[in-house]
């Protein structure tokens, strides 16, 4: 049977490390998940029970195709909370996770053949999504002088978007204020479609994550329930959308989705719940301790080139002293010190030879066996 040249899109590479992890476990080894980008706890208590009264209650059939006005009135007084914004319920879209946001997005925003600009390092599936809808990615290559985000002088008159993500996946670094407006204004001037992922945001240790809509509303915005609310199986996200764009989105959303989970829209509304932040906001002073101990950790076993870690629970570190083919070297450190890593080549297939990338999403008791075991490989392998 045929198949599609849309879907000739590449592998998700730390998907592959998490299978071989999952083989080694299934060997009688106990491995450290450094590799993964989900938090080690699961839903708050207050989002399980709201669930379990609700699923008495209701038969949870579908819902309308924006999600719950319950939800959404919910997710629109969490921007008046975090960054005192006045938010209309009527601009919020929720999604089946983050990745149905950005198909959303695409879809609405965006014409077969158009190039769209993503700053690498960057998330992987940006990449791919757009190849498999017929979209051309633009890769552009970002420096630490800008804290690897992109800058106005990356965009071209030929570009039809921009994504920018802050705190970013691999990298952790943020855009501030300053940063945003500049993009905002480029992208304004060139017609081009502004796209902002704000999923870590409530992840961040040396300062306020910024959103995108403090400095414009021509934008889209997508966050999640994965990461700060630590519902990533339950793939649950968020768009937030200018007010002239609900309807085409709203159009989209009923023919590909019909509506997001309705469980875990419930499931939502006990996450953010005062019971269920309370519970998250703990959850990110875990990420604090475990940051603390990766910074000093990584820099004694000899990663002490790393992007600047503002927020998200990830280091990204340069280990072109040691190798130059971060997929081998990731091989071997699950081998010989049974700890899971994930090699750069999924964030950036022109220097990710020479990254990768460590989550500090577990127990801070995983993080800190998992970085004496790095550093005993570390140190063996230097024949020390």
């Amino acid at each position: 049977m045929r198949v599609s040249s849309r879907s000739n899109v590449d592998a998700f590479i730390v998907m592959d490390v998490m299978e071989a992890a999952r083989a080694a476990e299934a060997e009688g080894r106990h491995i450290i998940h450094m590799e993964v980008g989900q938090p080690g706890t699961g839903a708050p208590l207050a989002a399980q029970d709201r669930l379990i009264a609700e699923m008495k209650s209701a038969p949870l059939g579908y819902t309308v195709a924006l999600g719950r006005p319950d939800l959404r009135k919910g997710i629109a007084a969490l921007y008046d909370e975090w960054y005192g914004i006045d938010l209309d319920p009527a601009r919020v879209v929720v999604t089946s996770g983050a990745s149905g946001a950005f198909i959303l997005a695409f879809s609405a925003l965006f014409d077969a053949g158009d190039k769209v600009c993503l700053g690498e390092p960057c998330y992987p599936s940006y990449r791919q999504i757009l190849k498999a809808m017929s979209l051309e990615p633009i890769g552009v290559q970002t420096t630490e002088a800008t804290r690897f985000q992109p800058t106005p002088d990356h965009l071209t008159d030929d570009m039809a978007g921009l994504i920018v993500a802050s705190p970013a996946n691999p990298t952790g670094t943020m855009l501030d204020r300053a940063a945003l407006i500049e993009l905002a204004d480029a992208t304004k001037a060139r017609d081009m479609a502004l796209i902002s992922d704000e999923i870590y945001h409530g992840l961040q240790y040396d300062g306020p994550a910024v959103t995108a809509l403090d400095v414009t509303d021509e934008v889209y915005v997508v966050n999640s329930f994965s990461k700060y609310f630590s519902m990533t199986g339950w793939r649950l996200g968020w768009l937030v959308v200018p007010p002239d764009h609900v309807r085409p989105v709203e159009r989209l959303a009923q023919n590909m989705f019909i509506c997001p989970p309705h469980a875990a829209q419930v499931a939502a509304l006990g996450a953010l719940s005062p019971e269920g932040r309370a519970e998250l906001d703990a959850h990110r002073d875990v990420y604090t301790e475990n940051r603390r101990r990766m910074l000093d950790g990584l820099a004694k076993a000899g990663f002490d080139k790393i992007a600047p870690a503002d927020g998200a629970f990830y280091i990204y570190a340069d280990i072109s002293a040691f190798s130059t083919d971060s997929r081998a070297f990731a091989a071997e450190i699950l081998e010989k010190a049974d700890v899971a890593v994930t090699p750069g080549l999924d964030f950036d297939p022109i220097r990710g030879a020479q990254t990768l990338r460590f989550s500090y999403a577990q127990s801070t008791a995983d993080i800190t066996e998992g970085l004496a075991r790095l550093a005993k490989f570390m140190s063996a392998r230097a024949g020390v």
